[in-house]
């Protein structure tokens, strides 16, 4: 901590001139790194800007150029990297809008073909989950990688060994898979709108807000289009205890590491059924779809709901929208809290979880020429959802499973926008940066964790779809929070040459600390800095 502090009030200067810089060459002709910034203090933990340039001038002249992902805001104008730099952005944590990956790839292939000699500049925050994003796909469906084979390469080239995979987003990875079967099926992707019918929940527990997201804004921001309250809630079995604030919560994970009781359930009480009809429906029904809750067939080996504890006094509910919940694009997230009250006018989040998926892939689009089914069911167990923050942890268990039942909603008689990728020299379009400054909103769901939240006024009468009705919302000031998780940081990652051999800086090599205490188990590429200022050329 005292060698970071010295380097941001001492300014530019105290970075030594050989320090190290993060990045990795996936392939020959892919690098990935961290965000780079040109002021304090992110320099003095990120990449610094000029030092970047610099590197990349010294290794590859004229024959690089930037694809950053950040919602956020790159750090930098595009000024200082010659405005060689393309804009694909969307939030950090999350796959990005699947409408991108086409003009993404195609950008990223006619740069690379128009000259064997350049490379492409990946990088995000991190560099390690919207970059291994947009890196193994571009390895899939351009150059025809395997999905694992592509997958393998990123963590090999960018993370140390036994520090975890490049890419270990769940959602992400689902985003990859979309890719593998795009390339495969003719590289069609038809963008609709999608309305949400029903969500059904097996083994909802107390106190769980539930709500529907979505892209807008280029997929620059994550909008919420409907909460579940209360009076949308059916509940089909079992009951659900209203709060016994946090002893409960307590109680629960107790039973669940064998610390008290566990009573299974009754046979075929709580087993889950989901299956495929051809009956009609009344409009505004599921269609052609039902999910049912009874037998113990069809559930593709997920696990009956309420196996942890009958007496946690859970349910399983179906939620029905008062109104139609319709999204602009295919990209569908689910996000979940779950809070208990405690003493003092405060709720502890116990459970924070999101899963994204899109319909056009769920209702098997690629593999139908693009005709993707009209209504469909996605499914997911709570041990399968996305974390806080990109990482693994979720809290305490806020349901077993979830079901989202859906169809496509046609304006106008519209099918949807049939999205191509451009052809090889054709002009490709990208999107229009954050606000490179970091004054861009950013995501509620970023300031989300585990932790006392104080009660929140603005949404008090909010009647929402849990038995408990504690009063904080997503807004709420966080009083307790934990540190970030390896994906917000390059912890862990490597940086390599286009042979995978590990480089260090001289810095580094000879016992330097100029580093030390700033990215603890990274090694960096030397800079390499020129003398003299960055030069005057553009594309």
């Amino acid at each position: 901590m005292a060698s970071l502090l010295r380097q941001i009030v001492a300014g530019p200067r105290s970075r030594h001139p050989d320090a190290g810089l993060d990045l990795c060459y996936v392939t020959d002709r892919i690098i990935a790194t961290s965000g780079p910034s040109g002021t304090y203090p992110q320099r003095a933990y990120r990449n610094p800007l000029d030092s970047l340039v610099r590197w990349l001038d010294s290794k590859h002249g004229d024959d690089w150029a930037i694809w950053e992902f950040r919602a956020e805001g790159t750090g930098y104008p595009d000024s200082e990297v010659y405005n060689r730099c393309w804009h694909y952005p969307f939030p950090d944590h999350h796959p990005p809008p699947f409408a991108l990956i086409p003009n993404m790839m195609a950008s990223m292939r006619n740069w690379l073909k128009e000259k064997e000699s350049r490379v492409v500049v990946v990088h995000c925050k991190a560099g390690k989950g919207r970059s291994g994003t947009a890196s193994c796909s571009y390895l899939i469906s351009e150059e025809g990688w395997e999905m694992e084979k592509a997958l393998k390469r990123f963590t090999e080239r960018r993370m140390r060994p036994g520090m975890g995979k490049g890419v270990s987003i769940p959602s992400q990875l689902r985003w990859i898979g979309y890719v593998d079967r795009w390339a495969k099926h003719g590289k069609i992707y038809v963008e609709r709108q999608v309305e949400v019918l029903e969500v059904h929940c097996w083994g909802l527990r107390d106190g769980v807000k539930i709500q529907i997201e979505g892209f807008v804004d280029e997929g620059k921001r994550i909008k919420t289009f409907h909460t579940f309250t209360r009076s949308e809630r059916e509940l089909v079995r079992g009951d659900i205890e209203p709060s016994g604030g946090l002893a409960s919560v307590v109680s629960e994970f107790m039973g669940k590491h064998g610390f008290g009781s566990v009573q299974p359930p009754s046979k075929g009480e709580s087993d889950l059924d989901v299956s495929t009809t051809d009956q009609s429906t009344d409009e505004g029904s599921l269609g052609s779809t039902t999910v049912s809750l009874g037998s113990r067939a069809n559930t593709d080996g997920v696990a009956a709901c309420n196996e942890e504890s009958a007496d946690l006094k859970t349910g399983d509910v179906v939620f029905r929208p008062s109104k139609s919940v319709i999204l602009p694009t295919s990209d569908i997230n689910v996000d979940v809290e779950r809070r208990n009250k405690t003493a003092f006018e405060l709720t502890y989040v116990t459970a924070i979880a999101h899963v994204w998926f899109n319909t056009f892939f769920e209702g098997n689009g690629p593999e139908q020429d693009g005709h993707a089914d009209d209504s469909g069911v996605f499914q997911i167990s709570w041990d399968a959802m996305d974390g806080i923050k990109g990482s693994s942890r979720k809290g305490i268990p806020a349901f077993d499973k979830i079901a989202v039942v859906w169809r496509t909603h046609q304006t106008d008689g519209k099918p949807g926008i049939i999205i191509t990728e451009p052809r090889e020299g054709e002009p490709v379009p990208q999107y229009a940066p954050a606000d490179w400054t970091g004054n861009t909103a950013v995501e509620p769901s970023e300031g989300k964790d585990i932790g006392l939240r104080t009660s929140s006024p603005a949404t008090s009468t909010v009647d929402l779809s849990r038995s408990s009705s504690t009063k904080s919302e997503r807004n709420a000031k966080p009083i307790i929070t934990a540190p970030d998780p390896p994906e917000d940081t390059t912890e862990g990652a490597r940086s390599c040459g286009p042979q995978g051999n590990e480089l260090l800086s001289p810095a580094s090599s000879s016992g330097s600390a100029s580093n030390s205490g700033v990215q603890s188990g990274i090694q960096h590429v030397s800079t390499g800095e020129l003398p003299g200022g960055v030069p005057e050329h553009k594309m």
